[in-house]
């Protein structure tokens, strides 16, 4: 393509890097920008880091990104944002609440916006969760099956679906992520090793429900995986090659740290946030994703991902 037709062959050579831009630089985001400031190709990105947080701009900075200021939350913050970036990373969770109604995602829906203002990102990947397919009973599931979100939380996840779809009918390849339950040794929030130590239980054999996994450093891979080999407006199930029942999953943690097994008890005994946990059970089919983005899974299975 001739350079005065090129996103970047008509800019001053400072800008004709790629530009990510990765919006909620939490756990794994912060893994996003290790791999990419300190792996192979390292300096061949632009990486840029959206944060509302004074206190985490020299964080990011050691991590080879340059910060920017903004909310997702304060619209007037975003309009920075508009033609920054070739590609955008979008890791920021929906707000626990949303005024007018549930099952929305104001954050999504200004994010997009804003980027429409200027010229677009080459591609968007997002991080949805599998709670949008609801319970399915235990089987496993492709990217074809219907959402059927029950709980708020996956209902606003869904409406971001939708949002950054409507953003990739103007011409932004869009990806979607159905990611899992995460985990990792160094993780450093919702550790199930803390969840054993306070001794939660988990379900009796006969109520427990099957799930899927990520170790944190593989959804990691594939989000960079997504953003330059993703195929336009397609949904990835994120998930490990190993689907396993809750209780299997505490129980091998804690042989992991030498912990004692947690307790099992009926249903009706479980603490109400684990209850409505359960109520919901299906194995992501991940084949999609292998087989498109060509990632190879480092931990397959939780199994794997402990023992490191």
């Amino acid at each position: 393509m001739p350079s005065n037709q090129s996103p970047l062959g008509a800019l001053p050579a400072r800008f004709r890097r790629e530009r990510l831009l990765i919006v909620g630089c939490g756990d794994i985001g912060q893994r996003v920008l290790r791999d990419l400031h300190g792996g192979p190709g390292a300096g061949r990105v632009q990486l840029l880091a959206l944060s509302s947080s004074p206190s985490r701009v020299a964080q990011l900075r050691a991590l080879g990104a340059r910060p920017l200021r903004g909310d997702l939350d304060d619209v007037a913050s975003l309009r920075r944002l508009s033609g920054l970036a070739t590609r955008v990373l979008h890791l920021a969770p929906p707000p626990g609440a949303v005024d007018g109604g549930d099952a929305r995602d104001p954050r999504t829906l200004a994010l997009t916006r804003v980027l429409r203002l200027r010229s677009l990102p080459r591609s968007l990947v997002y991080a949805s969760t599998s709670g949008v397919y609801g319970d399915c009973a235990g089987a496993r599931v492709p990217e074809t099956r219907a959402l059927a979100p029950a709980t708020a939380r996956a209902q606003r996840r869904a409406h971001a679906e939708r949002a950054v779809r409507h953003l990739g009918r103007a011409g932004v390849r869009v990806g979607i992520l159905r990611v899992p339950g995460i985990y990792a040794p160094d993780r450093a929030r919702g550790r199930a090793e803390d969840r054993l130590r306070r001794g939660v239980p988990v379900p009796l054999p006969g109520d427990d429900v099957f799930t899927s996994h990520i170790h944190a450093d593989d959804l990691a891979r594939v989000c960079v995986a997504a953003l330059w080999r993703g195929r336009p407006q397609r949904a990835y199930n994120a998930g490990d090659s190993n689907p396993m029942k809750t209780g299997d999953y505490f129980d091998l943690v804690a042989d992991r740290y030498g912990l004692p097994r947690p307790p099992r008890v009926p249903r009706s005994a479980l603490p109400p946030t684990l209850r409505s946990f359960i109520g919901e059970s299906r194995r992501l089919d991940n084949r999609r994703m292998l087989r498109e983005l060509g990632v190879r899974l480092r931990y397959p299975g939780v199994q794997q991902g402990l023992r490191d």
